[in-house]
């Protein structure tokens, strides 16, 4: 699915390319990126067609709107410069 915008008169747009089992592949404003779900884990169960609803949020940024997720385009382009980081805390370990 393709979603384009205009924003002073310059076209900007996001897609899927292609979705297999190591990954997502998206075309973003001419420029192709593809999101391992090493680094996206939380996009390997979703549905098909929420991941394939990608859309530009604002003009450095792309969203899926279904699944909540924002990701900026820094991050697809320097994705060194985000590493996946999980902060625990206490709550998450409570026993039964």
């Amino acid at each position: 699915m393709q979603t384009t915008s205009k924003s002073n008169s310059a076209s900007t747009s996001a897609s899927v390319l292609m979705i297999n089992a190591q990954g997502i592949m998206l075309s973003v404003q001419g420029q192709d990126y593809f999101l391992s779900y090493n680094r996206i884990p939380w996009m390997q169960d979703a549905p098909i067609r929420s991941v394939l609803n990608v859309q530009m949020s604002g003009p450095e940024a792309i969203e899926w709107p279904d699944l909540d997720v924002d990701l900026e385009l820094d991050s697809l382009r320097y994705p060194e410069r985000y590493p996946l980081v999980i902060k625990r805390n206490e709550l998450d370990f409570v026993g039964l």
